[in-house]
């Protein structure tokens, strides 16, 4: 995607030396824009658990990114499990991550150690290629769900879509998964209008999500997280569209936070409720996401406290809560199959059930 005209991916290595990472810091958006460069193991870690790069898919690429900057120093066995395991830990629910560093250590294990860093340096090339192609394919099945969409409802009038979070481009290598097919309906010349959660607790649907549809000319609107079902009740949202971090073989769906109120809300409605997602981010190891996935707590900071820019124009830190009092903080919620209308994958769009699933991906049966 492009930000003021210039192309970019979310992560890239450094033309000229070859090796280092550059990601952009995703918690200076939309005030700044800064990209960081990752040198060692441990900084990609820390990007990962601060969340200066997130998004499942992203978390993934740029982990196995960091497994090739460890082998730089150490390629050895001992190295090799211990820097896979301690990237593994950052993050628990995005099931990417688990997967890109599982496919990392499938691929790097039988090479010689005199081998390994430039295997890994290709091997997380080729898993940050494979997500765009993926999302690039999302966004087309998407696109076609739109297009009908249009063509229901008259060539002129507006589609309101609604999401929740952010799963566009900067979640992902490139394109978004929720996000790609409103950017191709929106090149194609559709009409189509966002409503943005807010997406409490760190905003990042104010924040990156807002940024993106601006920097692309998509119109937009920001809305208050618990505004979603007003709108649906007054029929100004045809369709909610999300990304996710996990689904299971059963089709149910860990998100962020709030996404299950979102989908309780379309369904007393009869807003369909679509979600978007590389294959990589099934796990067919799990059914029932409720009990099998597990939900990461983050810290009460992010609750008692938020950033922002200040009428000064610096950017600031502030406290909205009491001193004393406590707070929760799940980062993820689980929506279950049945409020889900269907599944866009890079193969296709699907029942959100394990029937669908299997017809998309039959080798799992």
């Amino acid at each position: 995607m492009k930000i003021n005209g210039t192309p970019y991916r979310s992560v890239w290595v450094d033309e000229k030396d070859g090796w280092s990472v550059h990601i952009f810091d995703q918690t200076r958006l939309p005030f700044a824009l800064d990209i960081l460069q990752l040198t060692t193991p441990g900084q990609v870690a820390h990007a990962i658990k601060t969340m200066q790069v997130r998004g499942a898919p992203l978390i993934g690429a740029v982990a196995a990114y960091g497994l090739a900057l460890a082998l730089r120093t150490d390629s050895s066995d001992t190295a090799l499990e211990q820097q896979a395991a301690m990237l593994a830990a950052t993050r628990p629910t995005a099931i990417n991550l688990a997967w890109a560093i599982e496919r990392m250590l499938n691929h790097l294990r039988p090479l010689p150690p005199s081998q390994r860093a430039d295997a890994a340096y290709a091997e997380a090339g080729r898993i940050c290629d494979e997500d765009a192609a993926q999302n690039e394919a999302i966004g087309l099945h998407g696109l076609e769900l739109l297009r009908t969409l249009a063509a229901q409802r008259g060539k002129n009038d507006r589609i309101n879509i609604l999401t929740h979070c952010n799963a566009g481009w900067i979640a992902t290598v490139d394109w978004g998964t929720a996000l790609a097919p409103i950017y191709m309906a929106h090149d194609e010349g559709l009409n189509v209008h966002v409503w943005v959660d807010e997406t409490r607790p760190r905003n990042q649907g104010a924040a990156l999500t807002a940024w993106e549809l601006g920097s692309h000319g998509v119109p937009h609107t920001v809305i208050a997280d618990n505004a979603g079902g007003h709108l649906m009740q007054h029929g100004l949202v045809d369709m909610v569209i999300v990304g996710t971090d996990r689904v299971t073989r059963n089709a149910d769906v860990a998100n962020k936070i709030g996404t299950y109120l979102k989908a309780l809300a379309a369904r007393d409605n009869n807003v369909p409720f679509w979600v978007a997602l590389p294959s990589t981010t099934i796990d067919w190891r799990v059914a029932d996401g409720m009990r099998e996935i597990p939900i990461e707590e983050r810290s009460e900071a992010e609750i008692t406290h938020i950033h922002g820019r200040d009428d000064s124009g610096q950017i600031s830190r502030v406290q909205i809560t009491p001193d004393g009092s406590k707070a929760a903080n799940p980062a993820f919620d689980v929506t279950p199959a049945r409020l889900v209308t269907g599944l866009i994958t890079e193969k296709g769009c699907c029942a959100a059930t394990p029937d669908g699933l299997l017809s998309l991906f039959p080798e799992r049966g």
